[in-house]
């Protein structure tokens, strides 16, 4: 199996994985070429650094992104745990800026013109591009659970599946449960944002019930069959650690939630009540990659051309992390983000000088899950593109799983945090 500090430095050395075999044949970077990456974060942050960096900084790069810093979604589940606070996982652009010359614009893009190469900010002006990389993270499909959606804006029912002002409110409801109440999470049916996630977040909401609610429950309702990561070993730390606390429930699919009742309906199985109700609905990509026809997967997800990341909907539009459809075993998770987006801009760089791109890129993935709060497990691989399915494969034997939770992975865990937010945005 391969070792784990091998897979940590892959945040860094993949950039050399993703460029190494682009020069070439001859070619020079045009003056003037502009890429605007919408969306800043782990696979917009990135491409807009390495665009950057592989180009010498010749390759002008506009960020386009609404929030005013980077806040992580792996780590968050800590602060529902009570272990971390929002500040430990923000992070600002000012370095992307600074040190990199990428101009970060605070904005959204009401829409993209693929035939005229132009974008239209929110609040009016356009871009125009040559090349853009689009990293729109996940929406929500509130209408897949009905009453989810108005529960949601009410604010009674809460995702905090992106991780900012609902992650903080989320901790705050488990706060004032009683104790002796129930938190209950549903997780939707495969593919989903961040396959461990969900049953990371019953361990923190669980770790956080044995110290401070005893009495109190934690029900995983989950439209899958069977845990989609980490199966056995989450089990294990289930039926060891928090025995009489968490409770998992397989195929339960939701189809509607009653917010002032407190409860949520199933496809088949009987209505479940809960003090906390934790809804994920069903996902697709991020709004404008729908919006703008690219998701061409089901009405849900992005087919690209996983060489370069291009879209097989529009050229010159190259699109990362979760919103994509995904290769075979290939999570939606922030590691796999940045790994996409570093091949990505090794990719743009050679086609905008007229290099040939990488023909055999590869992508390492980490996924690491805290089940207390200094306990983790993880889960690693490496993936080879494989020219004759056009496709990235897992390499056979490059990765596993942890033998069991143990707080010297959970050191790895937070270094591997540091390491991929400075890898991204310092």
């Amino acid at each position: 199996m391969m070792q784990r500090r091998q897979l940590l430095q892959g945040a860094g050395s993949l950039g050399l994985l993703a460029l190494a075999g682009c020069a070439g044949s001859g070619g020079a970077l045009p003056s003037k070429a502009r890429v605007l990456v919408v969306g800043g974060g782990y696979g917009g942050a990135t491409a807009a650094k390495y665009v950057r960096l592989f180009s010498g900084q010749k390759i002008e790069v506009v960020l386009v992104e609404p929030g005013e810093a980077f806040v992580s979604c792996p780590i968050s589940n800590l602060v529902l745990g009570g272990s971390r606070t929002m500040a430990e996982i923000t992070t600002p652009y000012t370095a992307l800026a600074g040190n990199h010359g990428v101009r970060v614009v605070k904005d959204t893009v009401a829409s993209i013109d693929p035939v005229k190469k132009v974008a239209v900010l929110a609040s009016g002006p356009t871009i125009a591009y040559d090349k853009l990389v689009l990293s729109p993270g996940i929406d929500l499909m509130w209408d897949s659970v009905a009453g989810l959606r108005a529960a949601n804006e009410e604010g009674r029912i809460l995702q905090a599946w992106k991780a900012g002002p609902e992650t903080v409110a989320l901790r705050r409801q488990l706060e004032a449960m009683p104790d002796g109440g129930t938190y209950a999470i549903t997780i939707p049916e495969a593919p989903y944002r961040c396959p461990p996630g969900p049953y990371e977040r019953a361990c923190q909401v669980a770790s956080y019930f044995k110290a401070a609610k005893p009495k109190s429950k934690v029900l995983i309702l989950d439209a899958n069959p069977d845990v989609t990561s980490k199966g056995p070993l989450f089990k294990k730390v289930w039926a060891e650690q928090y025995l009489g606390i968490v409770e998992y429930r397989g195929q339960h699919k939701a189809t509607a939630v009653d917010a002032r009742a407190g409860t949520v309906k199933f496809e088949v199985q009987s209505d479940v009540k809960a003090d906390v109700l934790n809804v994920l609905p069903t996902m697709r990509a991020g709004a404008i990659a729908v919006q703008t026809g690219l998701a061409n997967a089901n009405a849900r997800w992005c087919s690209v051309n996983y060489l370069n990341f291009e879209s097989t909907a529009a050229k010159d539009i190259h699109v990362l992390g979760d919103s994509i459809q995904i290769a075979p075993a290939m999570p939606k998770s922030a590691h796999m983000a940045n790994s996409h987006a570093k091949v990505a801009a090794a990719a743009i760089v050679a086609q905008l000088a007229g290099w040939e791109i990488n023909p055999a890129p590869m992508l390492t993935n980490t996924c690491y899950s805290f089940t207390d709060a200094t306990n983790v497990i993880h889960v690693a691989s490496v993936h080879e593109y494989v020219a004759a399915e056009r496709t990235f494969k897992a390499v056979a034997g490059s990765g596993g799983v942890s033998p069991g939770p143990t707080e010297i992975e959970g050191r790895y865990a937070w270094n591997w945090a540091r390491t991929i937010w400075a890898d991204a945005l310092a």
